[in-house]
């Protein structure tokens, strides 16, 4: 009863997609949430989380603990008022607020493990089998609780493990890349708290309705150049979005000056385009680069205050 997920990085739109525009994710394998659960002849059901020092009964926690509310939803939606006596293990690769999607990541593999789970004498399945949409819907749920008005963008992208093009209240849509192209994400170190920067940017939208609609617009048009070149093999385009997009997300004044050093040290070293990724404040930005220049842009962040670095092959 194992399950994992994905981490995730937003390449185009973010900020404008709660607000019905377009953005662009996709999955970050070198990063990961492992989730296994145990039967266990303590009574209860255990949490052990050590990224985040949890090690609880569930009927410890408040309903809506992100972790606890995942496993009551799932009881909740298949009728199990006596679960079994369980150990949930959880552990991941992916930096808590960083804009990775870590609390979806483990959402989403918390959710899989559970629904592998048998009965005491293992014949049967307690769960009945869940589809991506219900995982999906599960993991929306759990991201209010994080963000407070989640795009849906994060749990989308975990959830089916594909690049997405993703517009809040529409189906989703998959795509493939015409050609693999190369992204070097650097960590800020700081923790980048979505739930705030989206209500700021918000508050703003509020005050200067306008002048913000016409910024996600032009976010907007930027996400669909990019899907297109993305799509058809000329990702060297993106360089060139990325700039641009970034200079749009300073003005919506949720860049910060750490990742504004990163992103003008990528460039210094030779990358096509870089910009912040995610919520803002801190957490990650991201960089495209040549293959052969992926490693010296990363010792360039590096040297430039990144507290880590990951290079990834988009494909």
């Amino acid at each position: 009863m194992k399950a994992s997920a994905p981490g995730k990085i937003i390449l185009f739109g973010e900020h404008a997609v709660v607000y019905g525009r377009p953005a662009l994710a996709v999955p970050v394998a070198q990063v990961h949430a492992d989730v296994e659960v145990l039967d266990s002849s303590r009574p209860g059901i255990w949490i052990h989380a050590p990224l985040i020092d949890l090690h609880a009964e569930l009927t410890s926690l408040p309903s809506d603990h992100p972790i606890a509310s995942v496993i009551l939803k799932v009881f909740q939606l298949f009728g199990i008022s006596q679960p079994p006596n369980i150990e949930v293990n959880i552990s991941s690769t992916i930096p808590v607020a960083s804009g990775l999607g870590s609390g979806a990541a483990v959402s989403v593999a918390l959710i899989r493990a559970l629904s592998f789970l048998r009965e005491p004498q293992g014949s049967a399945f307690l769960f009945h089998p869940i589809t991506n949409e219900q995982v999906n819907d599960l993991v929306y749920e759990i991201e209010k609780i994080h963000h407070g008005t989640p795009s849906g963008i994060d749990n989308t992208v975990i959830t089916y493990n594909m690049p997405v093009y993703f517009i809040k209240g529409q189906p989703v849509e998959t795509f493939k890349t015409g050609k693999p192209f190369t992204i070097v994400i650097g960590d800020t170190g700081i923790p980048a708290l979505t739930k705030e920067s989206v209500g700021d940017v918000r508050l703003l939208w509020l005050r200067n309705t306008n002048h913000f609609e016409n910024i996600f617009n032009e976010i907007a048009q930027i996400s669909l150049i990019a899907r297109r070149s993305i799509e058809s093999g000329k990702p060297e385009l993106l360089g060139e979005l990325m700039d641009h997009n970034h200079a749009l997300l300073q003005e919506m004044t949720v860049s910060s000056p750490e990742l504004d050093t990163l992103v003008s040290a990528a460039r210094d070293a030779g990358a096509l385009g870089a910009k912040l990724s995610g919520g803002g404040r801190g957490g990650n930005m991201i960089a495209l680069t040549d293959q052969a220049k992926a490693e010296s842009v990363a010792a360039a962040l590096m040297f430039a205050g990144a507290k880590r670095t990951i290079i990834t092959e988009i494909s």
